[in-house]
C-alpha cells in the first residue's frame, strides 16, 4: 500500500499499518506455495517489528506527554502487549514455514494483535487526537514514518521498550544486522506488497 501525499495524522498512520499487517497475513493464508507462504510470513514479520518500535519510539511517550497519568497507564499496558507479541514474533522468526506449528503461532500472534489493534484505535488514539492539535498528529506521523526507516527489522523481546536513549542505542546495534540478516530472507515482489 502507498502513503497518501497528503499529511496524515498519527492515528491514519498507525491504522494504515494495522491494514498493511492484516493484508499480510491474509496473503500468508492464501498463499499456494510454501515461497509465497515464507515471502509473505517474512513481510508480515518485517512490518510488525518496525510498527512496534515505532509506536514504543514515537507515540508512548506522546501519550505519556499529552494524556498525563491516563497517558502513561495506557503506554505501559501498550508496551505490555507488546512484549507479548514481541515473545510470539521471535518464536515465529525461529519456526519455519513448513512447521506443523507455524500456522498455529501466526494465528494466535495475529489474534492476540487484533485484539490490540481494535483497542488502540478505537479507545487509546482516540482520546489521544482528542487531546492534540492536528499539526503535532501530523508532526509525530512523520516522526514514525521516519523512526520505522531506521529501527531493527526483527524482534527483540529483550531490548528495552521505554524509549529514549538506551531504546535508541538498542535498536541502532540491531537495526544493521536485522537488514542483512533480510537480504538473505525472500520477501513478495514490490508489485505484490
Amino acid at each position: 500500500m502507498s502513503r497518501s501525499a497528503v499529511s496524515n495524522t498519527i492515528s491514519q498512520e498507525i491504522t494504515q499499518d494495522h491494514r498493511e499487517l492484516e493484508e499480510y497475513y491474509s496473503k500468508y493464508q492464501a498463499a499456494t506455495t510454501e515461497k509465497e507462504q515464507d515471502e509473505w510470513a517474512n513481510q508480515f514479520r518485517w512490518e510488525l517489528a518496525r510498527h512496534s518500535t515505532g509506536e514504543e519510539l514515537v507515540l508512548y511517550p506522546a501519550f505519556e506527554k499529552y494524556l498525563g497519568t491516563e497517558g502513561k497507564r495506557i503506554a505501559d499496558e501498550d508496551r505490555a502487549e507488546h512484549l507479548e507479541a514481541k515473545k510470539m514474533l521471535y518464536d515465529l522468526e525461529r519456526t519455519n514455514v513448513t512447521d506443523p506449528n507455524f500456522p498455529t503461532l501466526f494465528k494466535k500472534l495475529v489474534d492476540d494483535l487484533r485484539k490490540h489493534m481494535k483497542s488502540e484505535e478505537e479507545n487509546d488514539l482516540v482520546k489521544f487526537e482528542a487531546a492534540i492539535p492536528r499539526e503535532e498528529s501530523e508532526a509525530l506521523a512523520k516522526s514514525f514514518q521516519r523512526t520505522k526507516a531506521f529501527v531493527p527489522t526483527r524482534s527483540h523481546p529483550s531490548a528495552p521498550d521505554k524509549g529514549g536513549l538506551f531504546q535508541n542505542a538498542a535498536g541502532l546495534a540491531a537495526a544493521p544486522i536485522d537488514k542483512l540478516r533480510d537480504m538473505f530472507s525472500s520477501f513478495p515482489d514490490q508489485e505484490k506488497a
